[in-house]
């Protein structure tokens, strides 16, 4: 029993990130790969994540936009929000993605 579940915590998750019309530091992408990786508590059977950062006009306010599309077997779930920076935009996000992968998670229970 403690093999199959050390065999289900070595599977990680692809997490890809791509910045558009910016370089992402490296600091913002550890924090995106934190956040992402947690979904995984929500919901096991996550086969990878694609984060896609741009920023929309540099000159105004809430010009940081990000989306993450979830690839789980069968489906995809996604979600995109606008903020000021790129970690609230991040954070706002997984935010919505954990709902969602809860709603999955119940749906699935129910069949």
């Amino acid at each position: 029993m403690l093999i199959q579940e050390l065999k289900k915590k070595e599977a990680f998750m692809d997490i890809r990130i791509q910045s558009i019309r910016f370089d992402a530091s490296e600091q913002l992408e550890a924090f995106i790969q934190k956040k992402v990786s947690k979904l995984e508590q929500y919901y096991e059977n996550i086969q990878g994540a694609e984060v896609i950062l741009k920023v929309i006009k540099p000159e105004t306010a809430q010009n940081k936009h990000a989306s993450i599309r979830l690839l789980i077997k069968g489906y995809d779930l996604f979600a995109e929000k606008v903020a000021d920076s790129f970690e609230e935009a991040v954070d706002e996000c997984t935010e919505a993605l954990s709902k969602q992968l809860l709603k999955t998670k119940e749906k699935a229970r129910a069949k």
